[in-house]
């Protein structure tokens, strides 16, 4: 293990979980994560793997089949996976947040219907919020729900989605209007679905159409992708808690420990860059030595290693304050942002360190640099993040005059 983003006070059992998956990362991950990535292919095997380690039901209850532990061992774990190939935390975040999801607000036979096959891996889960004319602006959803009978007929098109083809369960958040009167705040009547479909593309269930991956600059391999529901009928026994209107709190929810995630990717992301960077500054030399020996590169040695350090501390932080039942919307916020903005720092003096090299698609930076900028934008923007941020503290130091 290295001296920086240590976790101090876990427990032997947190221990061994890190300590396997970092030994699967280094063995199974990094070597082949930049060839996959560049073929932009989904890495079926080392899914496979993570889920004979057990890692899609790390979080999930013990009575429902899962490993029961707390939100600071899976960011941890996800720390460690995002070091090796961040678009692998991406299968298992989405995953994680709609088991999540269930776990607090799904009904006793919600739970017990998905559950324990979230927790084996044989459902993979997948959320969606986004449409293609919002992007943060949750409120602005026009994708809709109307009852029938005993069913509602979901229309509408959602973007954004990552796992969206290789899920098998979507929790789809919607606008539900009936039972509302006129002028109700458009966060009270939103309802999430839990939508089952086969994997795949093209028409996946009637109604129901994911057309094909989106091209991204980064995060390969994992699939983003849209969803069209066209008269998708759900029976009113998949509304999530099971009474329309909750959904905006239900999501908000999730995002907030996506949140934490997010900002455990960029933990591991900028880890890697690090490692990669003061591995090189010791190998390239200039002017006769090592350029890790110059004390230009020393100074952003020093500089990267302290933003590691920083938006891990921050990270565990905001883990550890939701694990203890408080609400850590602030502390999360704040962790997101930093560790998303001083990955995406890390990354590039890893990038300049490495001279032209770095522009090489042989090098591995090359990957991290096009990976970076996705944890900006990811889970709310920064500027979401600080507008979220900047009214909490308004709330905490609120001026008595």
């Amino acid at each position: 293990m290295s001296r920086l983003a240590q976790t101090h006070g876990l427990t032997d059992v947190q221990q061994e979980i890190l300590s396997t998956v970092r030994d699967f990362v280094d063995k199974e991950i990094i070597p082949v994560a930049t060839e996959l990535e560049h073929r932009d292919e989904y890495p079926q095997q080392i899914v496979d793997g993570l889920k004979e380690l057990g890692l899609f039901g790390l979080m999930i209850p013990e009575e429902y089949g899962g490993l029961g532990e707390s939100l600071l061992t899976y960011a941890l774990c996800v720390e460690e996976i995002a070091r090796g190939w961040m678009s692998v935390s991406g299968i298992i975040n989405t995953h994680f947040i709609v088991a999540y999801m269930l776990k607090q607000h799904g009904t006793r036979e919600q739970k017990e219907h998905f559950l324990p096959r979230m927790a084996a891996g044989d459902i993979r889960g997948a959320f969606s919020m986004s449409e293609p004319a919002l992007g943060s602006d949750v409120s602005a959803i026009t994708s809709k729900a109307v009852q029938d009978g005993d069913e509602y007929v979901l229309t509408g098109q959602k973007m954004w989605l990552t796992n969206g083809g290789t899920s098998s369960l979507v929790a789809v958040l919607v606008r539900s209007d009936e039972g509302h009167p006129e002028g109700t705040a458009p966060h009270r009547s939103m309802t999430t679905f839990l939508v089952e479909k086969e994997p795949g593309f093209g028409e996946v269930r009637p109604g129901l159409t994911i057309p094909g991956k989106i091209d991204k600059m980064g995060y390969k391999g994992v699939d983003t992708t849209e969803l069209i529901m066209d008269g998708l009928r759900i029976p009113a026994d998949r509304v999530l808690g099971g009474s329309t209107g909750r959904g905006f709190y239900q999501m908000m929810d999730g995002v907030e420990v996506g949140r934490v995630n997010v900002a455990a990717r960029g933990c591991g992301v900028a880890q890697r860059a690090f490692e990669l960077g003061v591995q090189y500054a010791q190998q390239r030399h200039t002017f006769g030595k090592p350029i890790a020996q110059h004390q230009a590169i020393q100074f952003k040695l020093a500089e990267m290693a302290t933003k590691v350090e920083a938006a891990h501390a921050m990270m565990v932080n905001a883990a550890r304050k939701k694990d203890s039942g408080e609400r850590n919307d602030l502390e999360a916020g704040m962790a997101k942002y930093l560790a998303s903005e001083y990955c995406k720092e890390v990354v590039e003096d890893a990038f300049r360190i490495h001279g032209g090299y770095g522009f090489s698609k042989e090098y591995e930076i090359e990957r991290l640099y096009r990976e970076a900028p996705m944890l900006l934008i990811g889970e709310g923007t920064a500027e979401i993040q600080k507008m979220i941020i900047g009214r909490r503290l308004l709330e905490e130091y609120r001026f008595q005059g």
